[in-house]
C-alpha cells in the first residue's frame, strides 16, 4: 500500500517516521519543500519516492497520506488530497479555525474518505488505562515554562490535547462548560477549562508562564485514584501508593500512543472503512469557544 508522509518536521522525524518505516507492506513516499531534509531522511530510511509538492504525491497514486505540515498549511494540503480520493491522517488541529475544520470534515464525507485527527493521547497506554477506572473527578495539567503565546496558536496547537483528553475520559455526555483565561499584552498565560455532566467534573489547566514543562492527568472515584505523569509514570493511590515507570525498552512512539493511532488509521484504509472526524470537531468547537473568551 502506497502511503505518503507530507511535512517532515521534528515530530514527523522523531515519532511518526520510525513507526511507519517499521511497518510491513507499506510503500512510503516522502514529501517536503525542504530538499535537504527530504534527501537526508529518504537516504536514512532508504525511501526512494520523494517529492517537494503535494500535486506530485497525488500523481503518484498514494492510497493515504499522513499530514505533518505546519497548521497554517493544513487546509491547502488536506483539501486537494481528499478531493483526489486520498484518505488523510492529519496532526491536530485540522485547521486553526472551526469554520475551516468543518469545511474539511464535510469534504471528507462528500468524498467518502477518512479524515483522522492525530489525538494520540487517546491511545497512550497510561491514559487508556485511566479510561477503565471510575472517573467522578478528572484533573489534567499541561504546563509550559515561560512561554506565553498568541491565544489561537496556543489553544489550537497545544491546549487542544487537554480539551480532547478530558472529553475522552469524561464518563458521560458533557452538559456544562466553564472557561477562564489570563491574557497579558495579547499573549495567553493560563487557561482553566471545566467540563461537567451527570456525576462528574473534568478540569483542565495550562499555565504557559510556569516554571516547568510538564503534563499530568489523574482520575478519582469510588475509593480509587490514579495519576499519570508525562505520559509515562503511573501512580496508584489505593491501600498505599505504588509507582509503575515506563519500561525501559518500550518505544516512545508506543508509550505516547502514536504507533497505535497510526495502526488504527492504516487498518481502516486496508479494510475499506472510513474514519469520521465528527468527534474531533467537538474538541475544535470548545477550542474556538476558548479563543473567543481570550480575545
Amino acid at each position: 500500500m502506497k502511503i505518503a508522509m507530507i511535512g517532515l518536521g521534528d515530530i514527523a522525524e522523531k515519532a511518526y517516521l520510525p513507526v511507519l518505516a517499521a511497518q510491513p507492506a507499506l510503500d512510503l513516499h516522502l514529501c517536503t519543500r525542504n530538499r535537504a531534509r527530504l534527501d537526508r531522511l529518504g537516504d536514512a530510511y532508504r525511501i526512494a519516492e520523494r517529492s517537494e509538492h503535494v500535486d506530485e504525491v497525488i500523481k503518484a497514486g498514494v492510497a493515504a497520506a499522513f499530514v505533518h505540515a505546519a497548521t497554517d498549511a493544513h487546509p491547502e494540503i488536506v483539501e486537494p488530497l481528499l478531493s483526489a480520493g486520498i484518505h488523510v491522517y492529519v496532526d491536530k488541529p485540522i485547521a486553526y479555525t472551526l469554520a475551516e475544520s468543518e469545511h474539511l470534515v464535510r469534504l471528507a464525507k462528500a468524498e467518502n474518505r477518512s479524515l483522522m485527527v492525530g489525538f494520540n493521547r487517546r491511545h497512550a497506554p497510561g491514559y487508556a488505562g485511566l479510561a477503565a477506572l471510575p472517573r467522578h473527578l478528572i484533573l489534567m495539567e499541561k504546563n509550559r515554562a515561560n512561554y506565553p503565546d498568541a491565544p489561537r496558536r496556543a489553544i489550537f496547537d497545544d491546549f487542544i490535547h487537554v480539551v480532547d483528553t478530558l472529553r475522552f475520559l469524561a464518563p458521560g455526555p458533557v452538559t456544562g462548560t466553564s472557561i477562564r483565561t489570563r491574557v497579558k499584552d495579547g499573549l495567553i498565560e493560563h487557561i482553566v477549562l471545566e467540563l461537567s455532566g451527570d456525576g462528574f467534573t473534568a478540569i483542565g489547566v495550562m499555565n504557559r508562564a510556569s516554571g516547568a514543562n510538564e503534563e499530568t492527568c489523574e482520575v478519582m472515584g469510588d475509593g480509587i485514584k490514579r495519576r499519570v505523569v508525562n505520559l509515562g509514570d503511573v501512580i496508584d493511590y489505593r491501600d498505599g501508593e505504588t509507582l509503575a515507570r515506563r519500561p525501559d525498552w518500550v518505544p516512545v512512539g508506543r508509550q505516547r500512543g502514536i504507533e497505535q493511532v497510526c495502526l488504527e488509521f492504516l487498518t481502516a484504509v486496508r479494510e475499506g472503512r472510513t474514519i469520521s472526524a465528527d468527534d474531533a470537531l467537538a474538541t475544535h468547537a470548545i477550542c474556538e469557544d476558548i479563543v473567543a473568551q481570550a480575545t
